[in-house]
C-alpha cells in the first residue's frame, strides 16, 4: 500500500521543524530506529515557528563571501573548492596581498542545515541546496517569509542517489529489515532517502553516520546498505574497490517517485571500481541551485554578492574543462528556476548577455530624448536607476 502525499507531508513537516529546533543526531551503530510505514498515522503538524533572523554581528570581511557547501567527500564541496580557488586567481592585489573577492567554503550537511546557515548566520552569503528540499521548506511553511529571504542566482546540476549495499544485498526487497543508513540527521540523504524507501514500501532501520562510519560499518557486516546523495562522480567513491564486496544497488524510476525525482544512470565511466564493464546502474536524482540570502539593496553584502556574480558569470567557461569537476559541464546559467526570484545583478548580466539590455538601453534614449533637461545627471547612473525601476515594476 502507497504511504499517501497527506501523510508524506505530514512527516516531513515534523521532521524539518524538528531538525530546525535543533533535534540531536543519532549516532552510533546501536542507535537505530524503524523505518515510517504507511500504517503509521500522521503526525501533528509541525508547530508554527517565527522567522529566523541573521545574526546582527559582522561578517568575516567586507571581502569574503561565504558559501555553504556539503560535507568534505562530497561534489558540493568540490565545486565550492573549484569556485574558490578559480576566482582567487586572476585578481589585482593590495599592498598587503588581499584581493576585492574571496569565496569561503563553509562546511554544511547538504541539506537543511545549508539554508538554516544562509538565514541566519552574518557570514553565510550563498548555499548549494537541493531545490526539492528548499520547495518543501516554502510549500510546509516551516520557515515563514523563506520566498522573499532567499533569492537564487543560477540552477547548478542534478545530484544522484547513491545507494551504497553490501555483496548479499541484490535489491530493494533484501533491504527489508535490515539496518540502512542515510547519513546525517537533516542531510538530503536522510530527508529524502527516508521519503524515498518509504514511497518504495521499504522497511528498514534507520542510521544516521557519517560516509566513512558507515563503510566500515558495512564492512564489518553491521549496515546493509548506506545512501549518498551527491553529484558523479563522488571522489571518495571513486576509490571504493569491489574487494570490499560494495556495490551501487539500482532504485528503480517508478511512478510513486516521479513528481519530485528525476531518472539517472550510473556506468563504468562514472564509477571504474564499483560498475562492471557494460554494466549501468539506475537510480534516481534531484537539481541543487546556487542560493543567496537576499540582503537588502545598496547595502555591503548586496554590492559583494553582485561582485561575485559578476566574476562568477563573466569567467563561466574556465569552469568547463579540465582540471574542475565534470558536473560544471550540466550548469546552464539563463535556466530558470520556478517559483524562485533571481537575485537582480544576476538577472541583469543575464539580459545584457542576451541583448535584453540593448533593448532597454535603446528604450531609456528614446525616453531621455522626450523628456529634456537643462543639466542632465549623469546618464549611466540614470541608466541604472531606470533599470531599478524597471525590475520594481515588474515585482522582481
Amino acid at each position: 500500500m502507497r504511504v499517501c502525499g497527506v501523510v508524506r507531508v505530514g512527516l516531513l513537516t515534523a521532521f524539518i521543524a524538528a531538525a530546525w529546533l535543533g533535534q540531536p543526531v543519532r549516532e552510533g551503530l546501536a542507535q537505530t530506529r524503524p523505518s515510517a510505514s504507511a500504517s503509521e498515522p500522521a503526525k501533528a503538524s509541525a508547530p508554527k515557528a517565527s522567522a529566523p533572523r541573521k545574526e546582527a554581528g559582522a561578517a568575516v570581511s567586507p571581502y569574503t563571501a561565504g558559501l555553504v557547501t556539503g560535507p568534505p567527500q562530497s561534489t558540493e564541496f568540490a565545486i565550492t573548492q573549484d569556485i574558490a580557488t578559480t576566482l582567487a586567481t586572476g585578481q589585482e592585489t593590495g599592498p598587503r596581498g588581499e584581493v576585492a573577492l574571496r569565496v569561503l567554503p563553509m562546511v554544511g550537511n547538504g541539506g537543511i542545515r545549508n539554508i538554516m546557515d544562509v538565514l541566519t548566520l552574518a557570514g553565510a552569503d550563498m548555499a548549494i541546496a537541493p531545490v526539492v528540499l528548499v520547495d518543501r521548506l516554502r510549500d510546509t511553511r516551516t520557515i515563514p517569509d523563506i520566498q522573499n529571504k532567499l533569492v537564487y542566482i543560477t540552477p547548478l546540476f542534478v545530484e544522484e542517489f547513491h545507494l551504497l549495499a553490501r555483496s548479499e544485498i541484490r535489491s530493494l526487497a533484501d533491504l527489508e529489515g535490515k539496518t540502512v543508513n542515510l547519513g546525517e540527521e537533516g542531510s538530503a540523504a536522510a530527508v529524502l532517502g527516508r521519503e524515498v524507501l518509504n514511497r518504495l514500501e521499504v522497511k528498514f532501520s534507520e542510521l544516521n553516520l557519517g560516509l566513512d562510519a558507515a563503510l566500515d560499518g558495512m564492512r564489518k557486516g553491521q549496515i546493509f546498505a548506506s545512501l549518498l546523495v551527491s553529484g558523479k562522480p563522488v571522489n571518495a567513491l571513486s576509490r571504493t574497490a569491489q574487494m570490499d564486496g560494495i556495490h551501487l544497488l539500482p532504485i528503480p524510476y517508478s511512478r510513486a517517485l516521479q513528481q519530485d525525482y528525476l531518472p539517472s544512470t550510473f556506468r563504468r565511466e562514472d564509477y571504474p571500481n564499483i560498475v562492471g564493464t557494460d554494466e549501468s546502474v539506475d537510480t534516481i536524482a534531484i537539481k541543487c541551485a546556487l542560493f543567496a540570502y537576499n540582503w537588502p539593496a545598496r547595502s555591503e553584502r548586496f554590492q559583494l554578492l553582485e561582485h561575485f556574480v559578476e566574476t562568477l558569470f563573466s569567467r563561466f567557461p574556465e569552469f568547463l574543462g579540465e582540471p574542475h569537476h565534470p558536473k560544471w559541464r550540466e550548469v546552464n546559467l539563463p535556466e530558470v528556476l520556478t517559483g524562485w526570484r533571481r537575485f537582480r545583478p544576476a538577472e541583469r548580466w543575464l539580459q545584457r548577455q542576451s541583448g535584453g539590455e540593448a533593448a532597454l538601453r535603446k528604450a531609456f534614449g528614446r525616453f531621455l530624448e522626450q523628456k529634456p533637461t537643462g543639466n542632465p545627471p549623469d546618464r549611466e547612473e540614470l541608466f541604472q536607476n531606470y533599470m531599478r525601476w524597471q525590475e520594481r515594476k515588474q515585482g522582481r
